[in-house]
Protein backbone atom coordinates (compact mmCIF):
# COMPACT_ATOMS: atom_id res chain seq x y z
CA UNK A 1 0.00 0.00 0.00
CA UNK A 2 2.84 2.36 0.86
CA UNK A 3 4.54 1.64 -2.47
CA UNK A 4 1.29 2.42 -4.32
CA UNK A 5 0.97 5.78 -2.54
CA UNK A 6 4.57 6.67 -3.40
CA UNK A 7 4.00 5.65 -7.01
CA UNK A 8 0.83 7.77 -7.24
CA UNK A 9 2.62 10.73 -5.63
CA UNK A 10 5.45 10.48 -8.18
CA UNK A 11 2.94 10.33 -11.05
CA UNK A 12 1.14 13.36 -9.64
CA UNK A 13 4.39 15.33 -9.40
CA UNK A 14 5.34 14.42 -12.99
CA UNK A 15 1.95 15.44 -14.31
CA UNK A 16 2.06 18.71 -12.38
CA UNK A 17 5.57 19.40 -13.68
CA UNK A 18 4.37 18.89 -17.24
CA UNK A 19 1.37 21.15 -16.64
CA UNK A 20 3.38 24.05 -15.21
CA UNK A 21 6.77 23.89 -16.94
CA UNK A 22 6.58 22.09 -20.29
CA UNK A 23 6.44 23.80 -23.69
CA UNK A 24 2.77 22.88 -24.10
CA UNK A 25 1.75 23.61 -20.50
CA UNK A 26 -0.09 26.40 -18.79
CA UNK A 27 2.36 29.24 -19.64
CA UNK A 28 1.99 28.41 -23.32
CA UNK A 29 -1.78 28.42 -23.05
CA UNK A 30 -1.77 31.80 -21.30
CA UNK A 31 0.55 33.22 -23.96
CA UNK A 32 -1.75 31.96 -26.71
CA UNK A 33 -4.79 33.50 -25.01
CA UNK A 34 -2.94 36.82 -24.90
CA UNK A 35 -2.04 36.53 -28.59
CA UNK A 36 -5.67 35.81 -29.45
CA UNK A 37 -6.76 38.94 -27.57
CA UNK A 38 -4.19 41.07 -29.39
CA UNK A 39 -5.25 39.64 -32.75
CA UNK A 40 -8.92 40.24 -31.94
CA UNK A 41 -8.20 43.89 -31.19
CA UNK A 42 -6.39 44.21 -34.50
CA UNK A 43 -9.30 42.55 -36.27
CA UNK A 44 -11.75 44.97 -34.65
CA UNK A 45 -9.76 47.95 -35.93
CA UNK A 46 -9.64 46.48 -39.42
CA UNK A 47 -13.36 45.67 -39.32
CA UNK A 48 -14.17 49.30 -38.52
CA UNK A 49 -11.94 50.45 -41.37
CA UNK A 50 -13.65 48.01 -43.74
CA UNK A 51 -17.05 49.34 -42.71
CA UNK A 52 -15.94 52.91 -43.44
CA UNK A 53 -14.57 51.89 -46.82
CA UNK A 54 -17.77 50.00 -47.65
CA UNK A 55 -19.78 53.11 -46.77
CA UNK A 56 -17.55 55.20 -49.06
CA UNK A 57 -18.01 52.72 -51.89
CA UNK A 58 -21.77 52.74 -51.38
CA UNK A 59 -21.83 56.55 -51.42
CA UNK A 60 -19.73 56.70 -54.57
CA UNK A 61 -21.93 54.17 -56.35
CA UNK A 62 -25.29 55.59 -55.31
CA UNK A 63 -24.96 59.35 -55.00
CA UNK A 64 -23.36 62.14 -56.92
CA UNK A 65 -22.63 64.21 -53.82
CA UNK A 66 -19.77 62.01 -52.64
CA UNK A 67 -18.38 61.78 -56.16
CA UNK A 68 -18.54 65.55 -56.56
CA UNK A 69 -16.85 66.05 -53.20
CA UNK A 70 -14.00 63.71 -54.19
CA UNK A 71 -13.57 65.47 -57.52
CA UNK A 72 -13.42 68.88 -55.84
CA UNK A 73 -11.10 67.95 -52.97
CA UNK A 74 -8.80 65.39 -54.54
CA UNK A 75 -8.61 66.56 -58.15
CA UNK A 76 -9.31 70.29 -57.84
CA UNK A 77 -12.21 70.16 -60.29
CA UNK A 78 -14.98 72.76 -60.51
CA UNK A 79 -18.40 72.87 -62.18
CA UNK A 80 -19.20 74.75 -65.34
CA UNK A 81 -19.91 78.42 -64.80
CA UNK A 82 -18.24 78.33 -61.39
CA UNK A 83 -15.39 80.60 -60.50
CA UNK A 84 -12.45 79.27 -58.56
CA UNK A 85 -10.79 81.60 -56.09
CA UNK A 86 -7.46 80.70 -54.52
CA UNK A 87 -6.45 82.67 -51.48
CA UNK A 88 -2.74 82.81 -50.77
CA UNK A 89 -1.67 84.09 -47.40
CA UNK A 90 1.48 86.14 -47.20
CA UNK A 91 4.32 84.60 -45.26
CA UNK A 92 4.88 86.34 -41.95
CA UNK A 93 8.40 87.59 -41.52
CA UNK A 94 10.04 86.85 -38.18
CA UNK A 95 11.62 89.78 -36.41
Amino acid sequence: MKALMIFLAVILVLLQYRLWFSHDGLPSVLYLHHQVDVQQQGNDVLEKRNQLLAADVHDLKSGLDALEERARNDMGMIKREETFFQIIEEAKSEQ
